[in-house]
């Protein structure tokens, strides 16, 4: 009995796991989750181990023949292949919002499936500079930056309340004290392993997140799940730019 009792805990972790990887990515193991409902908010502080799967495995592109720039190319098609362009699609929309005359019309703008000029020239803006900057990079500031996007999300959770009373953002719920720290402390220790630069890049991802929840607390009143994503691009891209100036 002891035994099965201390098995519960990691066997619920590893649920929490498997959730985080499954909402992320869209990798099939949707099988491996038990058939009672789990809470997002409990899945949150794997979100940066997800983001530095996702890192790595957009990395085992630099293993190919031929420039780094078409290495960087193929490692961001990878990753948001992966991702099924999940930060990219909120990035675009909450651009899009700020075409909306007041708080109301923003959030309608951002709901509407349909992409426009904001939209558009964020993502060309961001992945410019994503593809210019992982040129010049190494797998592990991938890593660290992939991971850096999502504790953006889980601190943007943790920072704002929900600007609706459904959707997304309200469903994933708060992720407590406890996570927001586990994900910050798992972010620094990313970034650490990505060697000279890290502080540089903190700065950096911190400013891009720290703006990004200004812009949703003037804009919109709170967060949604097109603020997380958007968070999490944006900060993603500002920790690949510091690295990159750094070398």
């Amino acid at each position: 009995m002891a035994w099965q009792h201390s098995r519960r805990p990691a066997l619920a972790r590893w649920h929490q796991f498997v959730l985080a990887l499954v909402f992320l990515t869209r990798l099939p193991l949707e099988r491996l989750l038990p058939r009672h409902i789990l809470s997002l908010a409990k899945s949150s502080w794997a979100f940066p181990l997800v983001g530095a799967i996702v890192g790595a495995i957009a990395s085992l592109t630099f293993l190919l023949p031929g420039p780094s720039l078409l290495h960087a190319a193929l490692a961001l098609a990878l990753a948001v292949w992966l991702t099924g362009a999940l930060h990219e699609d909120g990035l675009a929309d909450f651009a899009d919002g700020a075409g909306g005359r007041d708080r109301e019309d923003r959030l309608r703008i951002m709901r509407d499936s349909a992409i426009g000029s904001y939209g558009v020239i964020a993502l060309i803006l961001t992945s410019l500079i994503r593809v210019a900057a992982i040129t010049a990079l190494g797998p592990w500031h991938l890593i660290a930056a992939a991971a850096c996007g999502r504790t953006a999300i889980i601190l943007v959770l943790g920072g704002l309340l929900p600007a609706r009373p459904d959707g997304l953002g309200h469903a994933a719920g708060t992720p407590g004290a406890r996570n927001v720290g586990m994900v910050s402390v798992i972010a620094l220790l990313f970034l650490l392993l990505a060697g000279d630069g890290a502080i540089f890049a903190l700065i950096a991802g911190l400013l891009a997140m720290a703006v990004t929840i200004r812009q949703a607390r003037v804009w919109l009143g709170g967060h949604t799940g097109d603020v997380l994503g958007a968070a999490s691009v944006l900060t993603e891209t500002a920790v690949l730019a510091a690295f990159a100036l750094w070398i």
